[in-house]
């Protein structure tokens, strides 16, 4: 209907390219526009202005020789003032991006290892938007973004890298889990020691309690018995304790058998002995 009136119409975000006799006269832009066909006027095609967005997998092999796959976003559009250009410059625009996105990546890519890769993917990405803005502006379109989206290793490769982090987290764990035993096993030693040392501390006051005991029940009685010397309380002390020792050994239920040299002369000799060691210990504490 709109060839029979002459008239076409231009919708938003586009624009159309007239030509006369298949000579480029000029851009329309949206609304209606006369076209008498019957004059040679017609319309060559429609262009876009909306921003595109152009999906990008190449593969390259880094530095470190690990192939890779390289996902990029290209986000452009076409210029209103360059339309002509746009047009009539380019039959297929994708491709023609797609063809610098390519030698960029390729030319950056093999001057990084793997791990730097990563690390520099908006250089990258900087890179390309770069020469694309370049290339791209001779033919009225403009860069409007340009991402690095992905970077993905071959699945051997992810393989290795997950067990290589794997195995560092293990050896981490295993130093501090050792660590941890070790400081345990300090604690528990410096434990033991502070206890054999009060232990020790105890056993010495204990004994020492018995020596200052003794001396005194050596003294008052010596006083309130006239006639005894302190060797004789001390032997009948002894003795006295001699047999409580035997008595409780032979009233424990559970006691093993213990072999005593058992007489007057025995009797004699332990409290020789036991005194000698009471005295010794005496002064040596002193």
């Amino acid at each position: 209907m709109g060839n029979l009136v002459c008239c076409v119409q231009v919708d938003q975000s586009q624009v159309a390219m007239k030509e006369g006799f298949g000579k480029f006269e000029k851009v329309l832009q949206p609304g209606c526009h006369c076209m008498p066909w019957f004059l040679g006027k017609r319309i060559a095609g429609h262009l876009s202005l909306r921003v595109q967005q152009l999906d990008i997998k190449c593969e390259t092999k880094t530095k470190d020789n690990v192939f890779v796959n390289v996902v990029a976003s290209i986000q452009y559009r076409a210029l209103a003032d360059k339309a002509n250009d746009a047009f009539y410059k380019l039959s297929n625009t994708r491709n023609q991006i797609q063809a610098y996105v390519f030698d960029v990546i390729r030319a950056s890519v093999p001057k990084l290892n793997l791990d730097d890769t990563f690390e520099q993917k908006n250089e990258i990405a900087k890179a390309v938007e770069e020469e694309l803005e370049k290339a791209m502006s001779a033919y009225g379109y403009e860069i409007v973004q340009t991402l690095i989206t992905d970077i993905e290793p071959d699945v051997h490769v992810k393989r290795a890298m997950n067990e290589i982090n794997a195995a560092a987290r293990m050896r981490l764990a295993a130093k501090e889990k050792a660590e941890a035993e070790k400081i345990l096993q300090i604690k528990r030693a410096e434990g033991e020691a502070e206890s054999k040392y009060l232990s020790g501390l105890g056993i010495a006051r204990q004994r020492q309690a018995i020596v200052d005991g003794l001396r005194d029940s050596v003294i008052g009685f010596s006083v309130n018995v006239p006639g005894t010397t302190a060797k004789d309380v001390m032997d009948m002390v002894l003795v006295t304790q001699y047999f409580d020792t035997m008595k409780e050994i032979g009233a424990a239920s559970k006691s093993s058998a213990v072999f005593i040299p058992h007489g007057p002369g025995a009797v004699r000799d332990v409290a020789s002995q036991i005194r000698d060691g009471l005295l010794q210990g005496s002064l040596s504490h002193q």
